[in-house]
């Protein structure tokens, strides 16, 4: 009992130590401290084949992941969200739900797994890293979900950065007014801070448009892990008995956090410990996840997976250009 804690605790710190290190560099280079916190994570993997950490990791790769998954219900703002109207949320709907088919589609065309496809898929439809870490807790638990997951976090982080980049000259490029390019860039690109940038890069307006829009998709995210949990618990054994094999936990935290909030039960600097608590120790379980991944595996898998990712990137643009053009 007291050695398995140990391990335990050697782990988390270890992990601890990684997402420090990670905050730091990126805080220096202004970069996504996810993706720092999953490659250096993946350059120390040789730590934990020697085993004595190997609990701890283990433990912030899943049951922390969650946690900090169901902390995010304090993100979600429902008078925003209803604020946009009718059209601009059906649009984002609409896609979202079409890009997921298409990942998994396209993955099968190309050879990859289902799961690969839902993962990416969702990751890119809903909010990048963090609906791939959330759709990853309830995907059926095997080893090559983590190496899958890496890989969509490397994917989704660049792709996301190239869509902070090129996005906002394609929305001025088509002539949208600031109004639609928020709607666009909110619907189009995978994470939140790239949103924001992207945004406010061309005013004031499609910035505040943007981030309504975005946390739409934010909010819409527990219904998609919600769905993609119960198409998979049959099928995952591994699953715990009683009422978290029906709901799992995390999710009934998110949902019970976001009611809390969004009726004024929780004040305002209850929520700011929980949004920075939270957003510190997912840094901390995406580098747990970067330790128990071996970046030999990852290389392994070739072109597809990039392909994958582009593709759905490519569509789910394609498809909010197509709303907007078709509605305004």
């Amino acid at each position: 009992m007291l050695l398995n804690l140990k391990a335990k605790l050697l782990g988390a710190m270890f992990c601890c130590l990684i997402a420090v290190i990670a905050t730091m560099v990126a805080t220096r280079y202004q970069a996504p401290i996810m993706l720092f916190a999953l490659l250096i994570g993946l350059s120390l993997h040789s730590f934990y084949q020697q085993g004595n950490i190997q609990s701890g990791v283990d433990y912030c790769s899943r049951e922390l992941l969650r946690f900090c998954v169901g902390l995010l219900g304090v993100r979600i703002a429902f008078s925003d969200i209803v604020s946009l109207g009718i059209t601009p949320p059906l649009i984002v709907m609409i896609s979202m739900l079409l890009t997921i088919m298409f990942g998994v589609l396209f993955a099968r065309i190309l050879g990859l797994p289902k799961v690969f496809g839902v993962l990416s898929g969702g990751a890119v439809a809903v909010c990048g890293v963090s609906a791939a870490a959330a759709i990853s807790t309830v995907l059926p638990n095997n080893k090559s979900q983590e190496k899958y997951f890496a890989l969509t976090v490397i994917g989704i982080t660049t792709f996301s950065t190239l869509s902070m980049i090129f996005y906002p000259i394609v929305a001025i490029h088509l002539g949208f007014s600031d109004q639609l390019a928020g709607v666009f860039i909110g619907g189009a690109i995978h994470d939140v801070a790239q949103v924001v940038g992207a945004g406010y890069s061309i005013s004031e307006e499609a910035g505040d448009v943007a981030t309504y829009i975005k946390l739409l998709r934010v909010a819409l995210l527990m219904p998609i892990v919600m769905m993609v949990f119960f198409a998979y618990r049959e099928k995952d054994s591994t699953m715990s008995a009683g009422v978290s094999a029906f709901i799992p936990g995390f999710l009934i935290m998110f949902f019970i956090l976001a009611f809390l909030k969004n009726i004024g039960l929780l004040p305002t600097w209850l929520i700011d410990v929980i949004r920075t608590m939270s957003s510190n120790l997912l840094v901390v379980a995406i580098a747990a996840i970067g330790v128990k991944t071996s970046l030999k595996q990852v290389l392994s898998v070739g072109w597809r997976p990039v392909l994958l990712m582009a593709g759905e990137t490519v569509f789910l643009a394609s498809l909010i250009i197509a709303g907007i053009l078709c509605f305004y």
